[in-house]
């Protein structure tokens, strides 16, 4: 089973390593990382280098695709290349998703029009500028394309990957193996749960 993660320069860690830790204990499965050119990859806070060996023009097919977001996707989108591999990709997979703004990707490459699908709330006008209809949920399925909101939400939804790929109990001993358990100090992980001050400071640090 190949699950392939594409990076750039400015992705988002979670996006990518969050799925990545859940996805790497999937029974057969192997998952590697690509990029527009084989090299040190940063993250979008610059302290992260990735060494990814392979550019994401070798790949012809994959089982399942995972594009994570960050505020490098920006030139990403701009590369039509990229959008057209993606595009090709998802024609041969099982599953194509997303994390945060990797769901506008999905978007460009045209697999998102008139289907409900979610990204980082700070993202939705240029998700639905693609002609997807944004939906707060934290992970939209629809068949073979799932997307997920923001950063975190990826482990949510390889979580639930998992279980497709796999079955119910090995997904949840692959949670039970990495102890995610959320209980977190604060109840403002949402839009709709922040107060106008925290959301004001969230604009601040985005």
């Amino acid at each position: 089973m190949d699950i392939v993660i594409p990076l750039f320069e400015g992705f988002e860690p979670l996006d990518a390593i969050g799925p990545y830790e859940i996805l790497a204990l999937v029974p057969g499965a192997t998952v590697r990382f690509v990029t527009a050119e084989p090299g040190l990859v940063r993250d979008t806070f610059g302290a992260l280098p990735v060494h990814v060996p392979t550019a994401y023009s070798e790949v012809e097919r994959c089982d399942v695709l995972l594009v994570p977001g960050g505020g490098g996707i920006r030139p990403m989108l701009a590369d039509p290349g990229f959008v057209d591999w993606v595009r090709r990709i998802h024609a041969g997979t099982r599953f194509t998703t997303s994390v945060c703004t990797g769901s506008v990707v999905l978007g460009a490459a045209g697999l998102l029009k008139g289907l409900t699908a979610t990204t980082h709330w700070a993202a939705t006008a240029e998700l639905e500028s693609h002609g997807a209809v944004y939906t707060a949920d934290r992970v939209v399925r629809h068949d073979r394309l799932i997307t997920a909101a923001g950063v975190s939400s990826g482990i949510d939804m390889a979580v639930r990957l998992a279980a497709l790929l796999t079955d119910e109990v090995t997904a949840q001993a692959i949670q039970l193996c990495t102890e995610y358990d959320p209980q977190p100090p604060f109840d403002t992980g949402s839009v709709a749960k922040a107060p106008a001050e925290v959301l004001a400071r969230a604009h601040q640090l985005g």
